[in-house]
């Protein structure tokens, strides 16, 4: 787990001091099923921030980049839609999650009591209460050395054996008990064949699959 503190004046710009009436710059929340990862196949509710400073070339959500494409939410109506939908748990994602101060969000989802998960590059300092860290690293601009103690899960997106280097390398970096996945990218199925065989010789090591697709959710 790791918190931070929610500072008094929590968004200078607008002098706005509560929590709940924070604004972020949202592409879309919705409640789906977690299609990957560690917590594949439960019903989660998705909080996608808009903004992106990583800028993938395989990222399927490439309009979540710009933040000024996408309207301002506040904390209350994501707070009170995340609790609607009854889901175990609210995972925020992006686009890059951690370019916003998540503090006001994570705190008013844990005033009702949601356990919190993040999707991150980590190349962004980590901010707010959070339940689980899934850390994705990006070789083209890499994870902050003070991410690395808080991540529950390392999952590193493989096209060529470069990645799989790169995951030994960022697979050093994370605390013992680590949950270990390797996830072929969707367009490149070839790689498959190599993160099997690797898999089965690293047995530290599982396979992350986009489930979601298969399954035609969001």
């Amino acid at each position: 787990m790791f918190e931070t503190e929610v500072k008094s004046a929590l968004n200078t710009e607008t002098g706005l001091k509560k929590p709940e009436d924070v604004l972020y710059p949202v592409m879309e929340h919705f409640f789906t099923i977690q299609g990957e990862g560690a917590h594949t196949g439960r019903p989660a509710y998705f909080i996608r921030t808009a903004g992106c400073d990583v800028k993938c070339w395989w990222c399927d959500v490439k309009d979540s980049w710009d933040g000024d494409k996408h309207p301002k939410i506040s904390v209350r109506d994501l707070a009170v839609s995340a609790e609607a939908s009854r889901a175990p748990f609210v995972v925020i994602t992006g686009g890059e999650p951690l370019l916003h101060d998540l503090g006001p969000l994570t705190t008013v989802l844990k005033q009702r009591n949601l356990s919190i998960h993040i999707e991150t590059s980590g190349s962004s300092p980590l901010s707010g209460h959070l339940d689980w860290i899934t850390l994705s690293p990006k070789r083209f601009k890499k994870p902050l050395e003070e991410v690395f103690p808080y991540v529950d899960e390392l999952k590193v997106v493989v096209l060529t054996k470069k990645d799989l280097k790169w995951a030994e390398e960022n697979a050093a970096k994370c605390p013992e008990g680590t949950r270990l996945l390797l996830q072929p990218e969707w367009d490149t199925p070839e790689s498959m064949p190599m993160i099997v065989e690797y898999v089965k010789n690293n047995p530290q090591w599982g396979i992350s699959l986009q489930t979601h697709k298969f399954l035609g959710v969001r």
